[in-house]
C-alpha cells in the first residue's frame, strides 16, 4: 500500500527590501496622477478666462440731450400756460390786517377823544389800578416743593430738637404685638418736617403711630459749605410690650 504526502508550496516571504519597493511603485503613481488631476484643473481654469477675454464687452449708448428739448416737468404738464402780459406784482395778493379803512363821518362819534401821550404814562400799568383789572397769581411755584433726591452730600447732619414718641396702639397693645418700623424723612432747609414715608414695617397697626408722631418733630437742617440743604433721613422706632 502506498501513501502520498502532500506538500505544501514554500512560504513568500516579505521583508523590508520588498516593502520599500512597493512603496516607490505606488507612491510615483500617486504623484503622477495628482499633477495629471492639477493640470486639467488648471487648464480649465485659464481656458475659460481666455474665452470670456474674446466675448465682447456690451455697448452703452448714451444720448446728449439740450435742456430745451426736455420740456415742462410732470407737475405742470397739465396746468394752462401763464400770459405773458401778466406781472407777478400784479398777481400778489394785497394784505388785508392792518390797512386802515375809511369810516364815513356820519358813523363817528363826536364825543370820541383821543388820549395825549401825557394821559397815557399818568395811567398805571396793568394790575395796579388801571381799567385792565388787577392780576391775581392763584399759586407760586415754590422749589421747595419738590423733594431731594434719595442721597444728598451734607456735611453736617441735621439734629433732633425737639422729638415725640410714637403712641402704642391699644389694639397691638391688647393683642400682643410687637414690631420694628423703618421711616424715610423729608427734613426741608427750615428743619421742619414735610413728609414721611414708612419704607418697612413688621405690622401696618404701628404705621400711623409712626407718622402722627413724626411729623410733630423739629431738626436742625443740614449743612452744606453753600447752607442748608434738604435732605431724607432714616429713623427705626420699635415697638415693645414691659412685661
Amino acid at each position: 500500500m502506498t501513501h502520498q504526502l502532500s506538500v505544501p508550496p514554500p512560504l513568500t516571504y516579505f521583508g523590508a527590501f520588498e516593502f520599500k519597493r512597493k512603496f516607490q511603485k505606488f507612491a510615483g503613481m500617486g504623484l503622477f496622477l495628482a499633477f495629471i488631476v492639477h493640470a486639467i484643473l488648471l487648464g480649465t481654469y485659464w481656458l475659460s478666462v481666455y474665452m470670456a477675454s474674446l466675448e465682447e464687452p456690451p455697448t452703452r449708448t448714451i444720448r446728449i440731450m439740450k435742456y430745451t428739448d426736455l420740456g415742462p416737468p410732470p407737475s405742470i404738464q397739465g396746468s394752462a400756460a401763464i400770459a405773458p402780459s401778466v406781472s407777478v406784482a400784479s398777481a400778489a395778493v394785497k394784505p388785508s390786517i392792518g390797512i386802515p379803512v375809511p369810516v364815513p363821518d356820519a358813523e363817528v362819534n363826536p364825543d370820541q377823544t383821543l388820549a395825549t401821550q401825557q394821559e397815557m404814562s399818568s395811567v398805571g400799568p396793568v394790575g395796579e389800578g388801571g381799567e385792565g383789572g388787577q392780576v391775581q397769581i392763584e399759586q407760586d411755584l415754590n422749589i421747595e416743593d419738590q423733594a431731594p433726591p434719595d442721597f444728598v452730600p451734607f456735611q453736617k447732619g441735621p439734629q433732633i430738637v425737639k422729638r415725640v414718641d410714637p403712641l402704642y396702639p391699644e389694639i397691638a397693645r391688647k393683642a400682643e404685638i410687637e414690631g420694628k418700623v423703618w421711616a424715610k424723612v423729608w427734613i426741608d432747609k427750615e428743619g421742619k418736617i414735610r413728609q414721611v414715608v414708612i419704607i418697612k414695617s413688621d405690622s401696618e397697626i404701628f404705621n400711623q403711630a409712626v407718622i402722627d408722631a413724626v411729623n410733630k418733630w423739629v431738626f436742625t437742617p443740614a449743612l452744606m459749605s453753600t447752607g442748608p440743604v434738604a435732605v431724607w433721613l432714616s429713623l427705626p422706632f420699635v415697638f415693645k410690650l414691659n412685661k
